[in-house]
């Protein structure tokens, strides 16, 4: 090597990034991952309280209307339950089974 390879290999070294540490760096995402779940956790807890507790207040006003439509929609309801039920069994095979699969 040349003296100028030797100097721009010495000014190119100065830019060079720093050797990475993985298990730095897996401590650092760690924590910040901990932060988020943490940050998460307390963000649903505190929407779940609100909104038992809106469920909580309008509760007497809202049972009585839900008896009075789910006994109108009871025969539906049954109706809704067999479909869902024979979907289950037939799985995807529902048109074969009807015949309608050419």
């Amino acid at each position: 090597m040349t003296q100028a390879d030797d100097k721009l290999k010495a000014l190119f070294a100065l830019d060079e990034p720093a050797p990475r540490d993985p298990v730095f760096s897996t401590a650092v995402m760690e924590k910040v991952m901990r932060r988020r779940f943490q940050e998460d956790v307390a963000l649903l807890s505190a929407v779940s309280v609100a909104g038992g507790g809106a469920l909580w207040a309008v509760w007497p006003m809202l049972q009585p209307a839900l008896v009075s439509v789910s006994q109108g929609l009871f025969p539906a309801l049954g109706a809704v339950a067999l479909a869902a039920c024979a979907a289950m069994i037939l799985g995807g095979r529902a048109r074969s089974a009807l015949g309608l699969e050419s």
